[in-house]
């Protein structure tokens, strides 16, 4: 029998109808440090139709830090680096899109940075439509500005879409009060309002996006994202990794 859609396996049904899902470029490479593994790539796919096959509509921002990193080049000037690292967000996602669609689901590539053979240029409304039709929406070239990073670009679509969480997907299972790989005293929230994160400098998001969201109640889920399951288990309610709120 067929599962109805909006239902999951175990019976559960999503908490959020509409979601932004914050990729670093790294979450496409788990073990190298820059480059792309497709292995890594088909199983967030993956996840991603799980979660899609739900009734959920699903956007996401992808940042570039697997092929290029401007923020760490001083050789460059900053304004060049950052629109470098924007073309690095197009190619992953439409990296990402070319897995999506072999997974059977119709996704769109919206880039603010016009490259008409490509991708779509950002139109808020369009965006709005195809996920309401039920394709997946792949966000890229970031804001379309030098000195806004990807986090801010993700806060600001997923307002502008009415989103209703950023679930951001790290390779840790939460936010910590210090890096848990360097401190193993390191303890992790399970919640945390929006001002801890700022004044504490935990490094979540960048202060433009965590500020953007505080200001608009927007909450953010951060989680693990190479847990299998994760995702789907984030969607559904369960309690894992932490909340900005």
């Amino acid at each position: 029998m067929t599962k109805p859609k909006g239902e999951s396996p175990k019976g559960g049904s999503p908490k959020f109808k509409r979601i932004l899902l914050k990729l670093s470029g790294e979450a496409f490479v788990k073990k190298a440090c820059f480059g792309i593994e497709p292995d890594v790539i088909a199983g967030v796919a993956e996840e991603i139709r799980e979660v899609h096959d739900l009734g959920v509509e699903v956007a996401l921002v992808i940042g570039g830090g697997n092929i290029f990193r401007g923020s760490r080049e001083t050789w460059i000037d900053r304004a060049t680096a950052d629109y470098i690292g924007m073309l690095a967000t197009v190619i992953n996602a439409l990296i990402l899109q070319s897995a999506l669609e072999k997974e059977k689901i119709f996704t769109r590539v919206l880039t603010a940075i016009q490259m008409e053979q490509l991708a779509e240029p950002y139109i808020r409304r369009r965006a709005i439509r195809h996920l309401e039709k039920g394709r997946v929406v792949i966000f890229g070239g970031g804001t379309g500005n030098p000195y806004f990073s990807t986090d801010t670009a993700a806060a600001l679509r997923a307002m502008e879409i009415h989103a209703d969480v950023i679930l951001k997907g790290t390779k840790v299972d939460g936010v910590y009060s210090a890096d848990p790989m360097k401190e193993k005293g390191a303890t992790r929230f399970k919640e945390l309002p929006y001002i801890d994160v700022l004044q504490k400098k935990l490094g979540v998001m960048d202060a433009t996006a965590i500020s953007l969201c505080m200001d608009n109640s927007l909450p953010i889920i951060v989680f693990d994202l190479f847990q299998r399951g994760n995702i789907k288990r984030v969607v559904l309610g369960e309690k894992i990794g932490t909340q900005v709120r």
